[in-house]
């Protein structure tokens, strides 16, 4: 780990400066991509935070369009814990899900490792380094091996990037009924409409029909996106898991 970069982050005079820092550091490391996204607020919009990437501009141009944030498994996980996740082909298992991966894979995005950000005033973001390297068991086992050193990285990254972070108001959460969010609850463990019925004792129409109303208030257009949006609004948690 070179000291000297680390320390440079520190002071980069701008934030395209640190960009350029952070990048070097990703490259020293074997990853020619690397993205970090920072925002003040865990319940603040994934969109409006401090985004620095060297990932192909027509990549992340389509990420941010298709709001692909909402889907991408790797942004659900950061959201709930704090540990590094090593992307796998079987973490992307939703036809949505693949289809992204796919897609990321045709722009050189194969591979990688992400780091959640959590603050300790309430930021919220990641860091991640990744490259068009197949996701083997050999890679698997490379980038095992340099965790604690990326973990370095992502430490020094947040420390120095705070100052690059606009302040965010914070969203306003819209209002759910009691049911709406029992709903919401049984589809964040994967319960299909039908199944939802049989547990509240209610129609399945009556189901979708709640759900029609969660995405609307949400203004997203899957189930899965809701469920992202409901617990970065803190409305749900994955630790009240009806079980």
């Amino acid at each position: 780990m070179n000291s000297v970069e680390l320390d440079e982050l520190m002071h980069a005079d701008s934030a395209a400066a640190w960009g350029k820092v952070l990048f070097a550091l990703g490259r020293a490391h074997g990853f020619e991509k690397v993205l970090f996204g920072l925002s003040g607020s865990r319940h603040a919009r994934l969109e409006n935070a401090f985004i620095q990437s060297n990932y192909p501009a027509t990549w992340r141009e389509r990420y941010d369009a298709e709001r692909l944030a909402h889907v991408d498994p790797v942004v659900s996980h950061c959201m709930q814990s704090t540990l590094p996740v090593i992307w796998q082909p079987e973490l992307f298992r939703s036809p949505t899900q693949r289809a992204l991966y796919d897609d990321a894979c045709s722009h050189g995005v194969r591979a990688g490792v992400t780091f959640p950000i959590h603050g300790p005033n309430g930021e919220f973001g990641l860091l991640s380094f990744a490259s068009d390297a197949a996701p083997d068991a050999a890679y698997v086992r490379r980038v095992t091996g340099m965790l604690a050193d990326l973990a370095l990285v992502r430490d020094y990254a947040f420390a120095s990037a705070v100052r690059f972070c606009p302040p965010v108001a914070q969203e306003a959460a819209p209002k759910l009924t009691p049911r709406e969010l029992e709903v919401l609850n049984w589809v964040m463990v994967g319960k299909s409409s039908w199944e939802i019925s049989k547990i509240t004792g209610c129609s399945e129409a009556t189901v979708n029909f709640h759900m029609g109303n969660i995405r609307q208030k949400f203004n997203v257009n899957t189930r899965q996106q809701a469920v992202v949006r409901a617990i970065s609004l803190g409305l749900i948690t994955p630790e009240d898991h009806h079980r």
